[in-house]
């Protein structure tokens, strides 16, 4: 349990009161800190764990957890902080909110937890969506923002087809095609983070 890619992912569960207290407490450029901070744990942790061979069952729960804590944060928080950016991007947003939720959804209907997929696309929504968003929140710049929410659309739709296709809850799925190849492929990827 005690390894460097849980303790990264259990910071960034840490971190989320933090990121909200200094909202409130209207912080802009220490929140951005703070988060960007944040958002380096959640790359950390999965490339800690693939280098170090510390990929475990909970490790991806403890890494999906903080994904979404910190993003149920981040919508208020900027509100809060960054009105005018976050009432002019309001579209682009909601579709984040949209393609984050409806998956993550899905998948706790479904199976009764986080699904925890670790795609292929996720993983580079969610490097494009960390520096979107500070970008958006600290300079005023959307592009990236907007790029990012367009590949987590995609990733969200590749998540919900994948959803569909189990029959039962597997990690680490890295896309639907490697689905389609076969279980045994996708078993031998389980073991993958």
């Amino acid at each position: 349990m005690w390894n460097l890619p849980n303790a990264l992912s259990l910071f960034r569960i840490g971190m989320v009161p933090v990121l909200l207290g200094v909202a409130i407490a209207g912080h802009a450029k220490l929140f951005l800190a703070a988060l960007a901070l944040t958002l380096t744990s959640d790359i950390a942790d999965g490339y800690a764990a693939r280098k170090l061979d510390q990929c475990t069952a909970l490790g991806t729960r403890l890494d999906s957890w903080g994904d979404l804590l910190t993003y149920a944060v981040l919508l208020p928080s900027a509100a809060l902080l960054w009105p005018d950016p976050v009432r002019a991007e309001w579209t682009w947003i909601a579709l984040a909110l949209a393609a984050f939720a409806l998956p993550t959804s899905y998948g706790f209907l479904k199976f009764g937890q986080l699904t925890s997929y670790h795609t292929w696309g996720a993983k580079t929504s969610a490097l494009l969506i960390g520096p979107g968003v500070l970008l958006l929140l600290g300079l005023g710049e959307p592009i990236l923002f907007r790029i990012a929410t367009g590949v987590l659309t995609l990733a969200a739709l590749e998540e919900i087809t994948i959803t569909t296709h189990l029959d039962s809850l597997r990690a680490n799925v890295p896309s639907f095609l490697h689905l389609r190849a076969g279980r045994s492929f996708v078993a031998s990827e389980a073991s993958r983070c």
